[in-house]
């Protein structure tokens, strides 16, 4: 009697220990099924990039500068440290080959597919708050006096003492959009999203007490802040503009790291009071 009724048992367990551990659904297997489940959201991404080229194309706000106010506008007008078309490799396909390399790991097309979502989501609503409020606010960029008056030749109404430009359109129209930062803006959201992926991959905030983990995912915001800080020296941002464009993508990336990937950010959290020992088998859940 013992015998037959351990049997169940025994095979049970042999039949857990066959099982696949962490065993997740592929592209091949899932990944139509995914993308088409969540249809409206990408549809959603293709009208956040319709208003933001909409909100790139029109005409800023003209805020009034006046010729006492050239002392802080003649900086030199200088090329960008970091170029336009780096900002979506650092903020989005950097970190979208990370993404890809996990999925190489653990074969999780949920995973892949939530974390792309995720980032686009992230840098896209950023890229829409940052210049609807660059058209509004309309400020004028550190280097100002040089897009104006490329001859260095200043021309100011008699009346108002405002300036009349007569620099370059396009350079002018790109002199009004200085707050808030859009370079550093769009690396937050990016880079803040993936600073959250990984906490959660490398399981950051567990109680094992390894430093080394928080070095890992504060590299990210490092390097968001040295585009940060390129965008002061090169005299494009004034520095409440790179302060301002930073808060708006790291608060972006928060909802988009939460709604769609909350359980990576907070897995081993909710872990915290009840299991100390993780298998490295699925340490990248």
């Amino acid at each position: 009697m013992e015998a037959s009724s351990s049997a169940p048992g025994c095979m049970h367990a042999a039949a857990a220990a066959a099982a696949p551990a962490c065993a997740f659904p592929t592209i091949r297997s899932h990944g139509r099924r995914v993308a088409r489940s969540h249809a409206y959201d990408w549809l959603a991404l293709l009208v956040l990039v319709a208003v933001d080229g909409l909100l790139n194309a029109i005409e800023p706000f003209h805020r009034f500068v006046g010729a006492g106010m050239m002392a802080d506008l003649r900086y030199p007008l200088k090329h960008n440290t970091v170029p336009v078309w780096a900002v979506p490799i650092i903020a989005v396909i950097g970190p979208v080959i990370i993404f890809t390399v996990v999925y190489i790991r653990r074969r999780n097309v949920y995973d892949l597919h939530h974390a792309v979502l995720g980032i686009l989501f992230s840098v896209l609503i950023t890229g829409v708050l940052t210049d609807a409020i660059k058209d509004a606010v309309g400020r004028p960029r550190p280097d100002f006096f040089w897009r104006c008056f490329p001859d260095g030749i200043a021309v100011f109404d008699n009346v108002t003492t405002g300036v009349i430009c007569h620099g370059d359109a396009g350079v002018i129209k790109e002199g009004y959009k200085s707050f808030p930062s859009g370079h550093t803006s769009w690396s937050f959201a990016g880079l803040g999203f993936l600073s959250w992926y990984l906490a959660g991959k490398i399981t950051a905030f567990d109680r094992r007490g390894h430093v080394a983990k928080l070095c890992i995912v504060l590299l990210p915001l490092l390097l968001a802040a040295m585009v940060a800080i390129s965008r002061v020296d090169d005299y494009w941002h004034h520095w409440q503009d790179v302060f301002t464009g930073g808060v708006i993508g790291t608060t972006s990336s928060l909802p988009a790291s939460w709604k769609l990937h909350r359980t990576a950010i907070l897995n081993h959290l909710v872990e915290f009071v009840a299991a100390d020992d993780l298998s490295p088998s699925c340490m990248f859940v």
